[in-house]
């Protein structure tokens, strides 16, 4: 097991700063490069570091491929990136395999994609706070250092809401299933613990490699800082190591249709609810695979058990193999299948391929909830006011976009034949299709769900270690 370098690394990486309750995100594009390098160095020095549990504040920084290219970084380094990073989100192909298309389609998102005013993203500046005064207090100093930085906000703050349950809009619990880290004192009583390099570049990731990575000649002035890259080619050996200590990020803002869900979900339960007041939670939960407490479905398929709302030590394939209490179809059973799927399900094999497509999420939830509680049954008989709206800051962190992010994306969320099945998309992000609750003699389909998630922008963006960043703001 490799040493973190904890003083090198993000603080984002190693913790979702859940004792900071405010934040907000901000995006920025380089307006002048020499400014914007000195700047940079200055921010540099307040960013949060893995090795440091903020009290009242934190800063994290990335950039995007377009902001690398304006800071002026030589074409051979920037070609060191990942494709996937290079390529970014919304190209043709990205489009086709991340599902955005009509509705979610990059020529109607607000920020990042291809028609918006805010369609060039350089720079995306994570803050957090104890409170929303001192986000407030914090947000305004730092934009007032942006015109003399040489950078410019390209769209409004990205705020985000702290709700009263740890839940998400449509009223589920939500982060309790996170890959542990090696290298992280909490993994040391794991009993699979997933090794850093799937989410921190410079480190081995779960084949025993190296990711793909920037490297810089060992001739350039500016590098003494930067490590010498492991494990790489005969022709590499002796450049050093622009990605080590960073990870890639993948941020999409997702809004959603939280009273179209609930509506869908009452009239799609009352065709064949038998008079059960409950039925429209339960088949919510058999969508979602867990209840709203955050008690798995697997575990008690039949009603919400607050007594498992932290449970994550389960499996499918033994307990669960036909999805007769966890649909096929269910959103967490798709996301993280654990040891359902080939090769060879309900063994070791089959949890270790799950784990090599892991992500670690970062997120947060915008706008104001229907109902302050976020309980469910309050949440169903609320009123919708106006055009508010309401939805989740999807941000993850792995280091290979394409066998991570995308993957679990394309070949696990969208496809409709997940796992045996036929027309069924993810429930609650997929577009379209029906949903099948797999039953003894005969299964149940609820058909032509609407879309319950539109995507209003997003991008992928490289999160460096501080030493890279001392790098990149030298020029």
């Amino acid at each position: 097991m490799q040493q973190l370098e904890m003083d090198d690394i993000q603080g984002l990486v190693i913790r979702g700063y859940g004792n900071l309750s405010a934040a907000c995100y901000l995006l920025l594009q380089i307006v002048d490069r020499d400014r914007a390098r000195q700047w940079l160095n200055t921010m540099t020095d307040q960013l949060t570091t893995g090795n440091v549990r903020p009290d009242t504040h934190s800063l994290n920084l990335a950039l995007s491929y377009p902001g690398l290219r304006a800071l002026g970084l030589e074409t051979p380094v920037l070609q060191g990136f990942s494709e996937d990073f290079q390529a970014g989100m919304t190209t043709p192909h990205k489009q086709r395999a991340l599902g955005d298309s009509g509705a979610n389609a990059p020529d109607t998102w607000a920020w990042g994609g291809t028609q918006s005013d805010a369609a060039e993203i350089h720079l995306l500046l994570l803050v957090y706070a104890v409170d929303e005064t001192a986000l407030d207090t914090l947000t305004s100093e730092l934009q007032a250092g942006f015109d003399a930085g040489g950078v410019k906000q390209i769209y409004q703050p990205l705020n985000t809401v702290w709700l009263s349950e740890p839940k998400e809009h449509f009223g589920f619990r939500d982060g309790i299933s996170q890959p542990l880290l090696e290298g992280l004192p909490k993994a040391q009583q794991a009993d699979n613990p997933i090794p850093a390099g799937e989410f921190i570049l410079g480190y081995r990731n779960a084949y025993g490699r190296y990711n793909e990575r920037p490297l810089v000649r060992p001739d350039d002035p500016l590098a003494g800082e930067l490590p010498v890259a492991e494990g790489v080619a005969e022709e590499d050996r002796g450049k050093r190591d622009l990605g080590k200590n960073g990870s890639y990020l993948v941020f999409r803002q997702l809004q959603q249709d939280v009273k179209g869900f609930w509506d869908f979900i009452r009239q799609a339960a009352a065709r064949d609810a038998s008079g059960d007041p409950d039925a429209s939670i339960r088949l919510a939960a058999k969508m979602v695979g867990r209840w709203p407490s955050g008690a798995p479905v697997t575990r008690s398929p039949e009603r919400d058990d607050t007594s498992l709302s932290s449970d994550n030590s389960f499996n499918y394939h033994q307990d669960d193999a036909r999805g007769l209490k966890c649909p096929l179809g269910a959103h967490i059973r798709r996301t993280h299948p654990r040891d359902s799927l080939e090769p060879e399900p309900g063994t070791q094999k089959s949890l270790d391929f799950a784990d090599r497509h892991r992500i670690l999420r970062r997120g947060r939830v915008y706008g104001v909830p229907l109902a302050a509680s976020m309980r469910v049954e309050e949440i169903m008989d609320a009123e919708d006011q106006g055009d508010a709206e309401r939805g989740l800051h999807f941000i993850c962190l792995n280091g290979n976009i394409g066998r991570q992010f995308e993957f679990v994306q394309q070949t696990w969320a969208n496809d409709p034949r997940f796992n045996g099945l036929y027309h069924d998309p993810d429930p609650l992000i997929g577009s379209g299709g029906d949903f099948t609750e797999q039953a003894c003699p005969v299964r149940k389909k609820v058909h032509d769900l609407p879309q319950f998630v539109r995507v209003r922008g997003g991008g992928y963006f490289f999160l460096p270690g501080i030493k890279a960043l001392r790098y990149l703001a030298a020029g």
